[in-house]
């Protein structure tokens, strides 16, 4: 009896934050599970859809910019330039639109049930990541086709440009996925949000354009954004080798020594931000569902 009453009490609804995501890491695979399998329920191509939507984009983005706008006279092998830019922002696309409306779309069993609610959003990103694989493969074999030349710094600079993306999804995730059970409006901000990503980003055409335009401040200023860096690293792995240039060309100036230290701070600052404000607003989660 005496030891119950030197125990403290907790408040309920709180947990430990990411720390539980990883501790109950099952039930994170039982999440993904569910996800996808809901996903493809009654569908007739199911996972194929993996790699029709990205083939559909790529084809009419080649088209518009590629052949309209001639980047593929301007860019050697644009095909995989713009491929490898698809198929990374479709990833932090896809992974922040429904982490944002995770605990919404979950709201039935929140009220429940206490589970670790950080689960629903980094669900949602490793369910994300799932499909960017299948992408990737499509990505890899075309890459080879062009002459792409492996290296550990590329291969290094892939893995590099994947993590950031991923760190930034879940540390918005958290954020837009709690703000969103008490300001509907924030899957609309999320919606403009991801379309300005597509655009401000070296998906579509290369870094130094904005460099010339814009002058050394305001590519500072464009370099600063981790999706950008996240990009220009999976161009400088799958990419860059594949042209007659060197890959130490094809990349912005201090990508490595500074733009990548730099996107990884403010990824990690953006997941610090979004774990501390889901926590402040988790607990009145099943109240305003």
């Amino acid at each position: 009896m005496s030891s119950l009453q030197d125990t403290p009490l907790i408040r309920p609804g709180i947990g430990h934050g990411l720390k539980d995501v990883f501790r109950q890491r099952y039930l994170l695979k039982l999440l993904v599970q569910k996800e996808i399998k809901l996903r493809y329920r009654g569908s007739v191509l199911g996972v194929l859809w993996s790699y029709v939507k990205p083939a559909i984009q790529f084809v009419v983005f080649y088209v518009a910019m590629g052949v309209f706008l001639g980047q593929n006279r301007n860019v050697e092998n644009y095909a995989v330039y713009l491929f490898s830019g698809i198929v990374l922002i479709n990833f932090f696309t896809e992974a922040l639109n429904n982490a944002a409306r995770s605990i919404v779309y979950n709201s039935g069993l929140i009220k429940k049930i206490f589970l670790p609610r950080e689960l629903f959003p980094v669900a949602s990103v490793f369910v994300s990541a799932a499909h960017f694989l299948p992408q990737l493969v499509v990505l890899l074999i075309g890459c080879l086709l062009t002459g792409w030349r492996p290296t550990l710094l590329g291969l290094m600079a892939g893995i590099a440009g994947f993590v950031v993306l991923a760190m930034l999804s879940v540390g918005l995730g958290l954020f837009f996925s709690s703000v969103n059970v008490y300001f509907r409006d924030s899957e609309n901000f999320v919606e403009m949000m991801l379309m300005v990503a597509t655009w401000a980003s070296p998906v579509m055409y290369q870094w130094n354009m904005v460099h010339d335009r814009l002058g050394e401040f305001w590519f500072a200023v464009y370099q600063a954004n981790p999706v950008t860096v996240g990009v220009e690293l999976f161009h400088y792995a799958f990419w860059s080798t594949t042209t007659g240039g060197s890959a130490t060309q094809a990349a912005p100036p201090m990508l490595f020594e500074l733009w990548l230290p730099v996107a990884l701070i403010v990824s990690a600052a953006v997941l610090a931000l979004g774990q501390f404000t889901f926590r402040k607003l988790e607990v009145k989660f099943a109240q305003e569902l």
